[in-house]
């Protein structure tokens, strides 16, 4: 990727189902979410493999520490999805 041409990528999240989340921690792993996936897109840039637009992704499983901190689970999970972003289209 030529890395010096700027590009503008719109990511839309519609739905994120996190089981186990106090809903008084939402709106703080959403946050984090969307900072880890700025940084991971600034820094790396698309995931290779994507293709244009991805109706969804599917970000797996993630195991956290009991009582993790939002701020962390977030970044897992947005590392999640980068990473099933990269899987190149509509997962199931």
């Amino acid at each position: 990727m030529d890395m010096t041409t700027p590009r503008h990528i719109c990511l839309h999240i519609d739905e994120l189902v996190l089981h186990g989340v106090p809903a008084s921690q939402r709106e703080q792993v959403g946050e984090a979410v969307r900072v880890e996936l700025t940084r991971l897109l600034t820094e790396q840039g698309l995931p290779q493999g994507l293709s244009g637009a991805v109706p969804r992704v599917d970000a797996g499983t993630i195991h956290t520490r009991p009582h993790a901190a939002p701020q962390s689970l977030g970044v897992q999970v947005a590392q999640a999805v980068y990473a099933g972003l990269g899987q190149g289209g509509p997962t199931r």
